[in-house]
This record gives structure tokens, sequence and C-alpha cells, in this order.
């Protein structure tokens, strides 16, 4: 499958950003190039007036600091730390203007997500963020993702927005992954180095010798990340259903050149989807953590797709937290399903068997009228 026909049939796309394409190198004041963001940004517009729904993942928030005060540019983390909390806001202030001026219709909001390591890392605090990307997305809204580099550490923390955009894109429950930078694509071998490298248009396996090959270089710009990194996040990317497409974003409409089939790039391709990837994880790799018992009218809505409400649960044994993995038993205490709880044990014992109308007023707030989201769900 080539890039063209990726584009036309994703649902729901990651876009990485990276620094070389976003943030001029000139010799004196580096700024954003803003010509060339408002041409993605209408190029983004159009995908989403196609009914796709997009998220962001933009580099930029150091350099545009180091750009503003005069900061050492040495690899010091408080030098950068320092530059990225300056840079920050300018990256965003960038962003929403460039909505205004890249041909959007002027009702496209940009909406700022900050991550750490952690919050991909901890089930809990990934479910928290997810949540709020699935309310940004259903509200129309885009959301810009970055690394947090003012508070994280350089033990724990990603290094690059390559791989970042992966755990994005997993988080978004994306089915297309696009990695822009200053690079078309993967060759046979640098062709910065050798004239005889040729274009490989499409992977299907990313091993360990495929890696070694890409080398540890940078790109040519003034980014992070090289052709490891990318390969590295296309194969994470590749192992939740999602595929990848790597290319060159330095020309105006770099999106727009690749929906219409003039723009080289290479494709990492996948098997699957990322929502039964996500299921198949619930199924096989959660340690369950407690037992939702349910009636059996509870059961047969289950076996039609929906979801399980608190209406239909009799008993809740274990103690578990918000965003564990539970087995749903039916009333023989047969496994029925898995899934992710919404609510922890405490709460789900104060709810259970009550209409969905009833949680806000016994619990004092919610967090959807669902103990488990039938996405977060899987039959067993």
């Amino acid at each position: 499958m080539d890039a063209r026909t990726l584009l036309s049939s994703a649902r729901r796309i990651t876009v990485k950003v990276g620094s070389s394409l976003l943030v001029g190198d000139g010799p004196a004041s580096r700024g954003v190039r803003m010509g060339w963001l408002a041409s993605l940004a209408a190029d983004l517009a159009a995908l989403a007036g196609e009914g796709r729904q997009l998220v962001v993942v933009s580099s930029g928030a150091v350099a545009l600091g180091r750009a503003r005060l005069p900061l050492p540019k040495s690899r010091r983390l408080d030098a950068k730390q320092a530059a990225a909390a300056i840079g920050q806001p300018l990256l965003m202030e960038a962003w929403q203007a460039a909505f205004g001026a890249g041909g959007a219709d002027g009702a496209t909001v940009t909406a700022q997500l900050l991550l750490t390591f952690g919050d991909t890392e901890s089930r809990r605090r990934w479910r928290n963020a997810r949540a709020t990307l699935d309310m940004l997305l259903k509200a129309g809204a885009l959301p810009i993702v970055n690394e947090n580099d003012s508070v994280a550490t350089e033990e724990l923390r990603y290094g690059d927005n390559d791989r970042l955009s992966a755990r994005v894109a997993q988080m978004a429950g994306s089915d297309l992954l696009v990695l822009l930078s200053d690079v078309d694509g993967l060759y046979s071998a640098d062709p910065r180095r050798d004239s005889s490298a040729t274009h490989i248009d499409t992977v299907a396996t990313i091993d360990d010798a495929l890696l070694a090959s890409a080398g540890q270089a940078a790109s040519t710009g003034i980014g992070s990340g090289g052709m490891r990194t990318k390969l590295e996040a296309a194969r994470l990317a590749q192992g939740f259903g999602c595929a990848t497409i790597i290319a060159s974003g330095l020309a105006d409409h770099p999106l727009a050149a690749l929906a219409a089939g003039t723009a080289r790039a290479t494709v990492v391709t996948t098997t699957g989807s990322p929502a039964s990837a996500y299921k198949a994880w619930i199924a096989g790799s959660l340690a369950p953590s407690g037992t939702l018992t349910v009636d059996s009218g509870a059961v047969a809505a289950l076996r039609r797709g929906s979801s399980l409400l608190p209406s239909g649960v009799q008993a809740v044994a274990g103690e578990f937290a918000q965003g564990s993995c539970v087995i749903v038993a039916g009333a023989d205490g047969g496994e029925v399903a898995r899934g992710i709880a919404r609510y922890a044990a405490g709460e789900a014992r104060a709810i259970l068997g009550r209409r969905a109308s009833d949680i806000a007023a016994q619990l004092g707030y919610s967090r959807g009228d669902e103990l488990i989201h039938r996405d977060d769900l899987v039959l067993t």
C-alpha cells in the first residue's frame, strides 16, 4: 500500500513535525517558518474537512526559546529546560496563528498537551491522557503534543519526538502515523555519502539489521532525531496496528503532496488495526485485578456489543484502581469478558445496580456512564 492510499483511507492520523521543518536555521534569529506552517495548517484543515481526526506532535520549543533569550547552547539539562519553558508558548502561538493564516475556516482551535515519559508508561496516567485526547478530538479541537521538556529528567524522557509520536499514535488509537522531517524516507545507504543509494518505498519488517543499517546520525537540520529513531517509532507503531509514512516536509503543503501521490516517501506497513491490537492486549497481556459479576441481561448486552453499565452489575470482587483490567463474569461465575475499569473497586461497589444517571449523585462526580466502555472490553 502506498502513501497516497494510506492517507486517503486513514480515519485518525498522528502527524509529527520536526524542528528542522518548523524553525528556521538562520545564523542570527531563528524563528518559525510561518509561510510553511500556514501551508501545513491548510493541509490539516483539508483532511479535517474530509472527516479525519488529527493529532500533531510538534517539536520546536527549545529552538524557539534559545532564539528568544541568550541561553547557553550546551547540552546542560537546565539550559534546555529553560529554553523549552520560554519556547513552548511561542510554539503554540505560531500554531494557532497558522490556522488563521493558512486558509482554515477560522474555527480550528488548537490545544496544548505536554507529556512526560511516565504519562505513556504508567497505565493509569496513560488512560487519563487518552481520555483528554478523546475529549479534544470529539470536540473538534486539534491537539498539539510535545514532550514536557521543562520538567522531564534526562533519565526519564523520550529524547526525541519520533518515539513520542508513536506513543501518542497508540494513545490516540491512530491508524496512521506520518513522520515529517528533512528526509524523504529510507535509503539503502546514506544518500549524502553514497551516490548509489536507492530509495526504499515499502518496509514490511523492521528488524535489528535494518535498524543497524540506519545508523545513529541525526537529520541535517536542528532536530534531535535521525532515521534510526524514525524506524524505531515505526516499529512501535507497527506493533499496535498503525502504519507509518516517513516523508520530507521541507516543501510547502507536504500532506497535500502525499495525498496527490507526488511526494516520495517510505511506507512501513502493518497488519490488523489499532482496535484489534488493543483488544488483544487487554485479553492476553494484562493480569486482571478483580471481578465484576453481572446479570444475564448484561451478558446479553455485552454480546451484542454494548458497554457494561452499573445497572447490570451484581457484585464486585477484589481491590482494583481506575484503569485496571478486570474480569466480567456471569451469575454462574464463568468468565464472559475482560476490560479496563473506568471506576475503582470502591466506586464500583457504590454504584453497582444503579442507573447511569445516578452516578454523579452517588459519587459526587462522574467519569462516564459506563463501568467498562465497549472500546475497552473484549469478549472471552
